[in-house]
């Protein structure tokens, strides 16, 4: 029998990780110039200097892993951006471990100066671009730096979500716009919000109909949000104009936005926003990555 350490990458188990690369512009220098400072966080149980990430909790999406452990190492609320390369290297045990990163932005303040050091994390410091790749201690790592690089500049999520599971049509006797979530579909929407939070959602635009509203309730509640409820995203109402013109306020709004609706609509929104179309489960999205009305990433998750 060969030995489990000769085993394919492909064959092994993989941890889940996830984590973002954190960029700012530095303080002006006495010269007048400012640079791009990336966040970095050291390890006394390593002794390296890496980005912020961590194991996901079970149940909990990668999205809301990334910004939960940014958060818990660094003491900064961060809204992600475009996603960057994962890693995927072996770790002991004969595991693997697959780390999903994007690309963050920090929420209100990003002084570190009252970070208190511990045992997992005892430094964590803005770091000059230009000085970043020498105090990074993995190649792996570097590569993402690199591929940051190409995406330093702030983007403007949209999610585009399907509702979550309702109750089957042969079941409802009352006018469809009523027709409302299923538990599980209650489940999903709560399942949402950290997934929502994660991309800093502000704007909340929904389909008038019950089940639309209930999916992204959950959401507008958690943050203090206003639910925008509008007929132009519901099934009887949609019209390929309509949705077009409502997309095109959202888009040049330049807000993070998330827009619910019901699969007949979603080949609508999706010709509105120059993408191709995606079959989507019930609770699934596609978050869009726009800067100045060009869509510089795409990414689909089956559900919350």
């Amino acid at each position: 029998m060969a030995s489990s350490t000769n085993q394919s990458s492909d064959m092994l188990p993989d941890v889940i990780a996830a984590g973002a690369v954190v960029v700012r512009k530095g303080p002006v220098r006495s010269d007048g110039t400012r640079e791009r400072q990336v966040l970095l966080v050291h390890r006394p149980r390593y002794d390296d200097w890496s980005f912020p990430k961590g194991k996901r909790d079970p149940g909990e999406h990668v999205t809301a892993c990334a910004v939960r452990e940014v958060l818990e190492e660094t003491g900064l609320r961060v809204r992600l951006g475009v996603p960057l390369a994962d890693q995927r290297y072996r770790v002991a045990g004969d595991r693997m471990k697959t780390v999903h990163y994007w690309m963050g932005r920090v929420v209100g303040d990003d002084d570190l100066s009252g970070y208190a050091a511990n045992r997992e994390i005892d430094a964590v410091e803005w770091v000059d671009w230009s000085q970043a790749e020498q105090r990074i201690s993995y190649r792996r790592d570097r590569e993402v730096l690199a591929d940051a690089w190409q995406h330093r500049r702030a983007t403007t999520p949209v999610v585009v979500l399907r509702h979550a599971v309702a109750l089957a049509r042969k079941q409802w006797d009352g006018d469809d716009r009523l027709r409302p979530l299923l538990p599980e579909g209650h489940g999903q929407a709560a399942e949402l919000v950290p997934v929502l939070a994660a991309y800093g959602v502000k704007e909340v635009v929904t389909s008038s109909s019950t089940r639309c509203r209930q999916t992204v309730q959950p959401y507008a509640d958690a943050s203090g949000r206003r639910l925008r409820a509008v007929d132009v995203l519901s099934e009887e109402d949609a019209t390929p104009q309509g949705v077009a013109e409502l997309l095109d306020e959202v888009v040049r709004a330049r807000r993070p936005a998330v827009v619910c609706t019901h699969r007949p609509v979603l080949p609508s929104v999706f010709e509105a926003l120059g993408l191709q179309p995606v079959a989507l489960e019930k609770g699934g999205f596609v978050v869009l990555h726009h800067r100045r009305g060009e869509t510089c990433a795409t990414e689909i998750f089956a559900s919350g």
